[in-house]
């Protein structure tokens, strides 16, 4: 049922605000992050850190681009068809160039490649994303009014009772992972299953991927895999150039990856 209060603030700072926040664009062109950029907990003293921090792994090598994760991802969050908060790519690099699909954000699998370009396939790979949960995200600081904002365990999340729609924070995403909500109306992304997640449970997309291309853990618990990839060094982020903070880490991420 429609608020008049939320509605007539949201008419007036669209109002207010006009205008439109300009997205920002990077591309990956290493292979290995240096020190200085490894996530927050790992480089803070012992102490220092917060009792949890979070961290997102994807194995780019074990992913075999069923779309299992999609799936599971539009049923937990009940995402409207079409929209998706995790989605999955195919690269299909030649000689002349990328050749980048994702048909349904891919919930279904993919389809063979067409003979033309399998024969000019110099490689090919599935590349899951999501939100980034960003430490320094573009998303939250470009929010007028608030609604998006960093929990205190390091969650970028949206607060569905002062969201304007305004779309700035979709704008400002540079990993496109934000859409505005065709039946909420409201700006909506990934959250790694945030409620899951603070009642002890993974997120959906990790507990349905039959290879384990995708793991989720705590950077301060050295047990976990996402520390022990951390640990390793052998991983990287999207879009690294950018400073953002990324704290979904990519293992085996080839360059072609924008």
């Amino acid at each position: 049922m429609a608020n008049p209060e939320v509605d007539g603030r949201r008419v007036f700072l669209k109002k207010l605000l006009g205008g439109t926040a300009a997205a920002s664009a990077g591309v990956l062109l290493v292979y290995k992050q240096p020190a200085s950029a490894k996530p927050s907990a790992a480089r803070k003293q012992d102490g220092e850190a917060h009792e949890q921090q979070y961290a997102f792994v994807v194995d780019i090598d074990r992913c075999i681009g069923c779309g299992n994760c999609v799936s599971a991802c539009s049923t937990e969050n009940k995402v409207p068809q079409g929209q998706f908060r995790t989605w999955v790519e195919r690269y299909v690099v030649t000689q002349e160039g990328v050749h980048i699909d994702s048909p349904k954000g891919g919930m279904e699998g993919f389809p063979e490649l067409d003979e033309t370009l399998e024969k000019q396939a110099i490689n090919s790979f599935f590349v899951p994303k999501l939100c980034n949960q960003c430490e320094d995200a573009p998303c939250v600081q470009v929010c007028p009014v608030g609604a998006t904002y960093r929990s205190d365990d390091g969650f970028v999340l949206v607060d569905p009772e002062h969201c304007m729609a305004c779309s700035y924070c979709i704008q400002a995403c540079p990993y496109g992972a934000r859409f505005m909500n065709k039946e909420t109306h409201m700006a909506d992304k990934c959250t790694w299953c945030y409620h899951r997640v603070k009642n002890d449970k993974l997120p959906a997309c990790v507990t349905v991927c039959p290879t384990h291309a995708r793991s989720f853990g705590d950077l301060n618990d050295s047990a976990s895999q996402v520390a022990q990839v951390v640990q390793s060094d052998h991983w990287d982020t999207l879009k690294s150039d950018l400073h953002t903070g990324c704290q979904v880490l990519y293992s085996g991420l080839p360059r072609e990856v924008v």
